[in-house]
C-alpha cells in the first residue's frame, strides 16, 4: 500500500502511530475524522488536532494508557456545534480528540437542530498516512458531516473535497 499523505511533522506522525497502536492493541473499532480526514482526502490546510470516533465504552479500555497525556475528560462536551462524550490528549505537542460515537450530536445550521451524529464503522476505509494503516471515514460520511456543521474549516475543507 502506498502512502497516501505524508503529515507535515514528526509529532503528528508520532501521535498517530501511538494511539493507533493503542486501539489496535485493545481490538478497538476506530475512525479518523476531521481535519486528517479531509487530508487523506486531499484538503491541504495545516493538521491542528488528530479526531477519532470510537465507541464510548472503548474509551475506558485505553484511560491507563493515555492517563499520562489527558489534558480534558473524558467527559460530556457540548459547544456550539457538537454534543458528545470527548477525550482530549496532548501527546507530545500533538492533540487528539477522542469522541465517543455512540450517542453524539451535531448542530445542523440548515435546519437549526440538534441531530444525532450517526458512525457507520462498516464504512470506514483503510488508507495509509506516511508508514501507519488507519481506518478513515468514508469521503461521503466526511462531507456529510462537514456540510451540517458548516463552520468556516468545513467550508474550506468541503470546497477542496469536491472540487
Amino acid at each position: 500500500m502506498i502512502s497516501e499523505l505524508q503529515l507535515e511533522s514528526k509529532k503528528s506522525t508520532d501521535a498517530l502511530r501511538w494511539i493507533i497502536n493503542i486501539l489496535n492493541k485493545h481490538h478497538i473499532i476506530y475512525q479518523v475524522t476531521g481535519g486528517l480526514a479531509a487530508k487523506v482526502y486531499g484538503a491541504k490546510r495545516s493538521l491542528a488536532d488528530i479526531d477519532l470516533d470510537l465507541p464510548g465504552q472503548a474509551i475506558r479500555i485505553i484511560l491507563s494508557e493515555v492517563k499520562p497525556y489527558i489534558i480534558c475528560g473524558p467527559k460530556r462536551f457540548r459547544d456550539e456545534q457538537w454534543d458528545i462524550l470527548l477525550l482530549t490528549i496532548d501527546y507530545h505537542g500533538q492533540l487528539i480528540d477522542i469522541s465517543g460515537a455512540d450517542d453524539g450530536l451535531i448542530f445542523d445550521r440548515i435546519n437549526n437542530q440538534w441531530e444525532k451524529c450517526e458512525v457507520d464503522f462498516s464504512a470506514v476505509v483503510e488508507k495509509k498516512i506516511d508508514d501507519i494503516v488507519v481506518k478513515v471515514i468514508s469521503k461521503a460520511d466526511l462531507i456529510k458531516y462537514k456540510s451540517v456543521l458548516k463552520r468556516e474549516v468545513d467550508i474550506l475543507d468541503l470546497s477542496e473535497l469536491t472540487n
